[in-house]
């Protein structure tokens, strides 16, 4: 068996229509609109970063719970992508979120659940990566539809996993790869 390639932090934030508000650059002085949508349908981004490599695995889904991460159809394709990083033993950090720490949750054996403590995002380097893609492609926007939704969590996600060095500079952390 190879060495451990270290932790691997996993989350799942909500998109959908309705967004949060993000800061906007404008004239000092002024106050500028941001569109806000009151409708209420959302997706969720399954999403993994490995820091050291700058490489990530994602899955858009429609809901997040215990059954929908253990979804037989779509996460072996997300693990199997995990998997292929790691081909050893590898831990994932995650939150305490229910669906994380269900039982009835089904894990492969070279994978490791390390859970943070409740309350603690700046020690899950993951919740940097949500915020910067918020930040940069999902904020201040009206989604036409729950395709809309759907299409532009992928597309974002795809934009991030196009920059490598982003990942890496947003998800090394001293005290988790000894930077």
């Amino acid at each position: 068996m190879q060495a451990a390639i270290g932790p691997r932090p996993m989350a799942n934030p909500r998109v959908g229509q309705k967004n949060k508000i993000t800061r906007r650059w404008a004239k000092r002085g002024t106050r500028p609109s941001a569109p806000h949508d009151q409708r209420t349908q959302s997706a969720y981004i399954f999403g993994a970063i490995c820091p050291k490599k700058g490489k990530g695995a994602g899955l858009v889904m429609p809901r997040c719970d215990t059954d929908a991460m253990t979804a037989r159809e779509l996460m072996p394709s997300f693990v199997g992508e995990l998997i292929h990083w790691i081909n050893s033993w590898s831990s994932s950090l995650l939150d305490q979120a229910g669906w994380h720490m269900s039982k009835a949750l089904v894990v492969p054996d070279n994978i490791t659940l390390m859970p943070l403590p409740p309350r603690s995002p700046e020690l899950h380097p993951v919740e940097n990566v949500w915020q910067y893609i918020r930040d940069n492609w999902l904020s201040n926007r009206v989604f036409a539809s729950y395709d809309d939704v759907i299409a532009l969590s992928c597309e974002a996600w795809n934009r991030l996993i196009d920059r490598p060095w982003k990942i890496m500079s947003i998800g090394l952390r001293e005290w988790a790869h000894g930077c």
